[in-house]
């Protein structure tokens, strides 16, 4: 795990993107180690009745030179509820950056970004370095609809975006790996991240057809350092901590039945 730290976050805008969404910029009070895609912060939300713990968050943006960060937030529970109603001005306390994130010199070539509903949160970062590194890249991303897809025209800044949705409404209708992108082919590497059954399928298709991925996982987290073992997944090296050892893994790592 890299090198992080704690910080006042003042917020700077919140947007509303949908009925259950929310974009929120944050400006860090003090310098803040370098972002690598994939990892999270831990938010103190004091004013949320019941958030007595810190709540992670990947980190959607991060701007180095301006210390700004923000958090594409799904509003599923307390603790993003009280995300999004925060306002320019308020100041939240967090610790950042946590985890490991993606290794993106270990996988070269043309890549696949696939995520699926919240899974979008990190690739923007993502595709943001490889962009910078000049990498061919192309995002695919499913949702149940077109409401669960998020800021798609700044993802279509950074690269072509394919999308698959369940009920048709964008792009080609059926899950992630049914879509016609995974059958063309002529990808070097692929990165993940959305529900474990999406990643799992992915995963298999990464597997059959030899291509190195990695993908991040979505666990509970209480403290983002590995002190409290309520995130441990099962690995070929023993069980870790995903807050620690993680989000992101290679899938050789994981002993999921693939």
């Amino acid at each position: 795990m890299k090198k992080s730290t704690q910080t006042d976050l003042i917020v700077r805008s919140s947007e509303r993107l949908s009925d259950s969404a929310v974009l929120v910029s944050m400006q860090a009070c003090d310098p803040v180690p370098d972002v690598r895609p994939g990892q999270f912060l831990q938010l103190l939300l004091p004013s949320c009745k019941g958030a007595y713990l810190r709540r992670p968050y990947s980190i959607h943006d991060f701007d180095s030179e301006t210390g700004t960060v923000s958090l594409l937030v799904q509003m599923v529970g307390t603790g993003s509820r009280a995300v999004a109603e925060l306002k320019a001005g308020d100041v939240v306390n967090a610790l950042m950056p946590l985890g490991n994130g993606f290794d993106l010199e270990s996988q070269p070539g043309n890549s696949l970004l696939v995520a699926g509903g919240v899974g979008m949160a990190p690739m923007y970062l993502l595709g943001k370095e490889l962009k910078a590194m000049n990498r061919n890249f192309t995002f695919l991303f499913g949702a149940r609809g077109e409401k669960q897809l998020l800021r798609l025209e700044a993802f279509r800044s950074l690269a072509p975006v394919a999308i698959s949705t369940q009920d048709g409404s964008v792009g080609e209708t059926g899950l992630v790996t049914d879509n016609s992108i995974l059958a063309k082919g002529g990808f070097d590497s692929i990165f993940c991240c959305g529900p474990t059954p999406m990643m799992k399928a992915v995963a298999k298709y990464a597997s059959q057809n030899n291509l190195p991925c990695q993908v991040s996982l979505e666990h509970h987290m209480a403290c983002g350092m590995g002190a409290c073992l309520c995130c441990v997944e099962d690995t070929v090296e023993g069980h870790v901590c995903v807050c620690k050892e993680g989000p992101v893994f290679d899938i050789k790592k994981l002993k999921w039945q693939i």
